[in-house]
């Protein structure tokens, strides 16, 4: 954190602020609002804008078009501005293209090689189901989409970089800075071509991924890593079901597959801390892949892993949790992967992004909140806008994270919720249909979660006296029921609680 101070003399010519900027932004609110090319010469001079955004991904790039479009003047910092590489944030749910329709960002989807995704194919065990996406209307059929993450990013950027009163700058953000009068957030110092650089507004948005360097001083949670997924890019896969996620379980680690591009299709493969079959011992990471998840595939699978397992890429990313929180530091606000996360299991982040962007730009808007100088009217936002958001993101943190702690554990207890959640899938209706529903960010409504997740446990119970034994039936249904759905309370209850106390 840089705190400003009177003796402060570290500035550039080009980013020295005026005293008024560095003693307080209020006073602007009184005066005209400035022509665009005033304000675009601003940003690019004097390095002032309305709202400053550090991270240029998904989160930066869609805050950066939501509030251009709206005439708040705009500076979007990024590191780097090369297209990214990376093996997450490949799928984005139907919900996800929803709310990039209502931020007029959808035609980023296009032109990237991007494959329509309209469900999912889930395999217990050898045995398949389909989970398809409900139709909202009879002529209205939900559609995801999986691409190159990176192809994506830049079709973003390149929207961000067509928006009025969006300024982009390739920097290094190192700290914010801070105002030692009313310790309001005012901006932030970088270091551009080797060069200390500053940036100013009475808004700070930052967006700077999982690994943010802002988070500690901010936020009162850090991150929990509990596995590893290992990607590897298979080349002319032949899926099983073809424009369908696939989760693949077994007694193995979940397994996750989706095509990314006419020939290309992704395979993240969950690896457990601590894992005995990826020890150095046994082998390390190509050891499980071999004889761990290679086995765990369906057949036709198989040659294209192999292949990759043995000359292919393999890159590996944490699978974090990290709950969100309220923010109440005057002139900032963090957001995406550096505020919130939860297991990529069932490919809700980029869902809850835009809808995180759909919802601030709406709790800011001009509208509601004239000039962001108002610090006391932004913070307020601010506070609504963590409770607003909770529709959405609170039904796909709590479904990714009680999924992943279902179907990655071998507890005698966790088995029979994972059977029975296979069997309640298998019975069709609204038993496939609400739950799909919710993974792919189309039913908000964390109570239908907590309805279905229940039914699964008492299913499982039915399912435990119908395929065991009938001289076991009055310990399963006296004994072994209250197990089976106190299991299920100690899966979801945590995260149940997460949400509502955060």
């Amino acid at each position: 954190m840089t705190t400003l101070s009177p003796s402060t003399t570290a500035f550039s010519t080009s980013a020295r602020p005026t005293t008024s900027t560095l003693t307080s932004y209020k006073d602007k609110a009184t005066t005209p609002i400035p022509s665009s090319d005033t304000r675009e010469e601003r940003r690019r001079v004097h390095h002032e804008a309305d709202i400053v955004i550090v991270g240029a991904g998904i989160v930066g790039c869609a805050a950066a078009v939501a509030f251009g479009k709206q005439g708040r003047s705009v500076l979007l910092l990024e590191r780097s501005l090369k297209e990214p590489d990376r093996i997450v944030g490949e799928l984005l749910q139907p919900g996800g293209v929803q709310a990039l329709e209502k931020l007029g960002l959808r035609d980023c989807l296009e032109d990237i090689d991007a494959i329509p995704c309209y469900g999912y194919q889930v395999t217990y065990h050898g045995e398949p189901v389909s989970i398809p996406y409900s139709s909202i209307s009879p002529s209205q059929r939900p559609e995801g989409r999986s691409f190159h993450h990176g192809r994506f990013i830049q079709k973003l950027r390149a929207a961000a970089r067509s928006t009025p009163n969006v300024t982009i700058v390739e920097t290094t953000v190192n700290s914010l800075i801070k105002s030692p009068y009313t310790h309001e957030i005012l901006g932030v110092s970088s270091t551009t071509a080797g060069k200390p650089d500053y940036y100013f507004a009475p808004l700070t948005l930052v967006a700077d991924g999982y690994a943010s360097k802002f988070r500690a001083e901010h936020l009162p949670h850090t991150p929990e890593v509990r596995s590893k997924f290992y990607g590897l890019e298979l080349i002319d896969a032949v899926l099983p079901a073809p424009n369908h996620g696939h989760v693949i379980l077994s007694s193995a680690p979940p397994i996750l597959v989706y095509q990314i591009g006419t020939h290309e299709t992704r395979i993240l493969i969950d690896v457990p801390s601590n894992c005995p079959t990826a020890s150095p011992a046994a082998g390390g990471i190509k050891n499980h892949l071999l004889n761990v998840a290679l086995p765990s595939v369906p057949e036709c699978l198989r040659p294209s892993l192999r292949a990759a397992i043995e000359t292919g890429k393999l890159r590996s990313m944490p699978n974090s949790f990290l709950p969100p929180a309220q923010q109440s530091t005057p002139g900032l606000l963090i957001l995406g992967d550096a505020m919130n996360m939860r297991h990529p299991l069932t490919g809700g982040g980029m869902t809850v992004a835009f809808n995180d962007v759909v919802v601030l730009s709406q709790l800011l808007s001009p509208e509601q909140v004239p000039s962001f100088d108002n610090t006391r009217a932004v913070v307020n936002a601010v506070r609504n806008f963590h409770w607003k958001r909770k529709n959405g993101s609170t039904v796909i943190n709590i479904l990714a994270m009680a999924l992943y702690s279902l179907f990655a554990a071998d507890d005698a207890r966790l088995v029979a919720l994972q059977n029975g959640c296979f069997r309640y899938f298998q019975r069709g209706g609204k038993c496939v249909s609400e739950p799909c529903g919710l993974l792919a960010g189309l039913i908000q409504r964390p109570l239908v979660l907590v309805w279905h997740f229940f039914s699964v446990a008492f299913y499982a119970v039915w399912r435990l006296a119908v395929e065991g034994s009938v001289y076991r039936i009055p310990y399963v249904l006296f004994v072994e029921s209250l197990l089976v759905v106190w299991k299920a309370v100690v899966v979801i209850g945590p995260y149940l609680v997460w949400e509502a106390r955060s």
